[in-house]
């Protein structure tokens, strides 16, 4: 029995040591919303039925409390001259899990602030960090069961600018992609 201690006290912990300070051994701690903070303006193209239509956007990203939040708008100038305004504000908090944040969108019952529902037709919506991308994912589920998924991908320039690309499943088929370029307006890239 003493054999065995002795040859676990040589062998495994030394190996232990080996592991905890090998590098590239350690899962990647979360990147840092912080090269994403700011004001940020552009535009994009999207196709509908044959018809172009131009989008102005917006974003604003900025820390909150142990999170961030995401507050975009996005003007849709119609052929006809008609204009259509979306906008929504969603804060993002930390999990457990390196890179994933999740949302809180509402107000709980004790005055929290929690995720949506998507069984009552909201969206459930969480983001990542990945490299020089901010991704958010919403998912839908949609009345027949089915459900949509909207993908916002933020992606980082060299010049700390924002390369959008919007993508828009129904049941795991494409139904829309928008590609889009914004610029920094407000705050130092870093």
């Amino acid at each position: 029995m003493k054999i065995i201690r002795k040859l676990a006290f040589l062998v495994i912990v030394p190996l232990t040591v080996l592991v905890a300070f090998w590098p590239g051994w350690h899962p990647a701690a979360a990147m840092s919303i912080d090269p994403f903070l700011g004001t940020y303006h552009g535009t994009a193209i999207s196709e509908s039925r044959n018809e172009l239509k131009a989008r102005d956007l917006d974003v604003a990203i900025k820390k909150i409390g142990g999170g961030f939040s995401v507050d975009w708008s996005t003007v849709i100038h119609k052929s006809d001259g008609r204009e259509k305004t979306a906008a929504i504000s969603i804060d993002f908090f930390e999990t457990d899990r390196a890179d994933i944040y999740g949302s809180a969108m509402r107000t709980g019952l004790f005055g929290k602030r929690v995720p949506n529902d998507p069984l009552k037709g909201q969206p459930f919506v969480w983001a990542r960090i990945v490299g020089k991308t901010l991704t958010v994912h919403a998912m839908y589920i949609l009345d027949d069961g089915g459900y949509e998924m909207q993908v916002y991908e933020r992606t980082l320039d060299d010049d700390g600018n924002l390369d959008l690309v919007f993508k828009r499943f129904r049941n795991g088929k494409s139904i829309r992609e928008i590609t889009g370029e914004l610029t920094r307006v407000g705050q130092d890239p870093y």
